[in-house]
């Protein structure tokens, strides 16, 4: 049978769809469309209650957002940057820094949430469908842009909703009152802080794995062992910032093998003590290689020559490990005969 002998009523119809499309799939249409599924409303469509109670939600948030900005600006104006805090698992850190992260955290996320639950709960969620157009638009559809988006705008009830409006524009002024904050110290120079470490004369090295002072003894030749000052101890509330700038590697090499006139003289029996922070961008160096004398730091490989005066033979860094004059006093244990003599880690100040 023909479709000339099906009655007209009983063909199926090809209904164009706005977009081209169509209803019904065919040889020439192979992919029908199947349009938009029914809409279903929330329950803030429906029930005044919840969507108030949505309301209050969002203007909980933001509501909370601000008060976490103001504890971060209460936070940088009244915790000793100097001060540190125990937090498990991750240990003695700054509690200055600790307390910045937090309120600024809560206080970005508080906004993020509270403009999703306002858009998931509030606003307008029916789906419409557009045709794509060429990018310089017909003014048709130019007016129906504007008709859209001014029908969006009324659906967001900003207008309406004058509680989430209103707390919504107090976080977003306030949170840049953050930065503000953070402005007054960028004229602040370190002065001599960053020269200075905790060693001194008579200050004995002290094993950081045992804890315990050091002879020369200890070390054996081509070994690696890390040293702190005599009287550092974890549990100082100043223990972060201190090692940062006093951490210590020995390395025990034949005296022979020591290039490096000064570097000898500094020396106790080949014993040699070098800053174990890196001097590119800080980053404790660790790994050791017996046979070149060769330390590598495992942030971005600069490598030192041990051997030769610290200096940097490969890497990013530049200039050479600061090394400790060391000495061994009348008990036989090893002993600082003095500070470093430059700066330790990264060159972000002026050295001359």
């Amino acid at each position: 049978m023909s479709s000339q002998d099906i009655p007209e009523e009983n063909l199926p119809a090809e209904q164009d769809t706005e977009h081209g499309a169509v209803a019904v799939a065919d040889e020439e249409n192979p992919f029908a469309d199947p349009g938009l599924p029914p809409h279903e409303h929330r329950i803030q469509d429906i029930d005044a209650r919840a969507a108030k109670r949505s309301e209050r939600t969002v203007a909980l948030l933001f509501t909370v957002s601000m008060l976490a900005t103001l504890g971060f600006i209460a936070s940088y104006v009244t915790i000793p940057n100097d001060r540190s805090i125990y937090v498990f698992p991750i240990g003695h850190i700054s509690a200055m820094n600790f307390a910045l992260g937090l309120t600024l955290g809560v206080a970005l996320f508080t906004i993020g949430a509270g403009a999703v639950h306002w858009a998931r709960t509030l606003m307008s969620d029916v789906e419409v469908a557009d045709e794509r157009h060429p990018i310089e638009a017909a003014p048709e559809v130019k007016a129906k842009v504007l008709a859209d988006f001014q029908a969006g705008a009324k659906e967001s009830q900003l207008g309406r909703r004058s509680l989430i409006r209103n707390t919504m524009f107090g976080a977003l002024a306030m949170v840049p009152l953050s930065g503000l904050f953070l402005l007054r110290d960028l004229g602040t120079l370190p002065g001599t802080k960053l020269r200075h470490t905790l060693w001194s004369q008579g200050k004995l090295l002290v094993n950081m794995n045992t804890n315990q002072p050091m002879r020369p003894s200890d070390i054996a030749v081509g070994s690696l062992t890390f040293a702190k000052p005599e009287g550092l101890e974890e549990t100082n509330e100043d223990f972060q910032k201190q090692i940062a700038k006093a951490a210590l590697m020995l390395v025990r090499l034949q005296p022979e093998n020591i290039k490096d006139k000064r570097e000898l003289s500094w020396s106790h029996e080949g014993i040699v003590a070098y800053s174990k922070i890196c001097t590119h961008v800080g980053c404790p160096i660790s790994l050791y290689e017996q046979q070149t004398h060769h330390v590598l730091c495992p942030c971005h490989q600069s490598t030192f020559d041990l051997s030769d005066g610290g200096r940097v033979i490969f890497g990013p860094a530049g200039h050479a490990l600061p090394q400790l004059h060391i000495g061994v006093n009348a008990d036989g244990y090893l002993e600082a005969l003095g500070d470093f003599e430059e700066p330790v880690g990264p060159a972000f100040w002026e050295r001359g």
